[in-house]
């Protein structure tokens, strides 16, 4: 699990764990019955939820199969607004890579990254061209938003370099994720600090 700025290791919240059980329970319906083998009241039912809690959560299957949890640049948490208002004035440090790494922590530390989750997730998007058109669309959308991250942060970077920066971080995460699957026991890997370690190799070989 990550730490917390404190030092104190930082617990999935409650929302997390109940966003990572619904998703669990999408991708197993899936897996048994296809994406169109089941309704959104059959995953309540199956995640032990409400149609309403479950409608908080995500507002379609498709969403519920992807864990997508809305867009990284518009929640709400305090933690994560400060980080990213840190960043776009130039902090934490002044360095653009580590200035990064520091923003991946607000990002994905409130994620539950379950090892079987993720391999699941991509043997379905092997089987469902639904759901990579999903995919496609959802990364484009967070890509122009952090590509607008970065040039709210340094105007002279221009679009082309901003986006072509987002497809860079994006290599380092699908990177992140190999190494964090190969692992022999992902849970006690912790993602975040991998993803930070691995941001900062690329940065080092970019740097040669």
């Amino acid at each position: 699990m990550a730490e917390s700025a404190t030092g104190v290791e930082a617990r999935p919240t409650k929302q997390a764990l109940t966003r990572t059980r619904i998703n669990r329970c999408a991708m197993q319906l899936t897996r048994d019955r296809g994406l169109d083998g089941w309704t959104m009241d059959e995953l309540a039912a199956a995640a032990e939820v409400s149609r309403r809690t479950l409608f908080n959560y995500f507002g379609s299957k498709v969403d519920a199969v992807l864990g997508a949890a809305g867009s990284p640049t518009r929640r709400e948490d305090p933690v994560a607004l400060a980080a990213f208002a840190t960043f776009v004035e130039g902090g934490p440090t002044g360095g653009l890579v580590a200035d990064l790494a520091a923003l991946a922590r607000p990002i994905l530390a409130d994620e539950e990254f379950d090892p079987q989750n993720v391999a699941m997730r991509r043997t379905l998007l092997t089987c469902s061209n639904r759901l990579m058109e999903a995919v496609h669309q959802h990364f484009e959308q967070t890509a122009d938003e952090i590509a607008a991250l970065l040039l709210r942060r340094d105007p002279d970077l221009g679009e082309d370099r901003a986006h072509l920066l987002v497809r860079l971080l994006v290599g380092v995460f699908d990177s992140t994720m190999r190494v964090y699957l190969a692992a022999d026991d992902p849970t006690d890997t912790d993602l975040v600090d991998l993803f930070v370690d691995q941001l900062h190799a690329a940065g080092e070989l970019l740097g040669r």
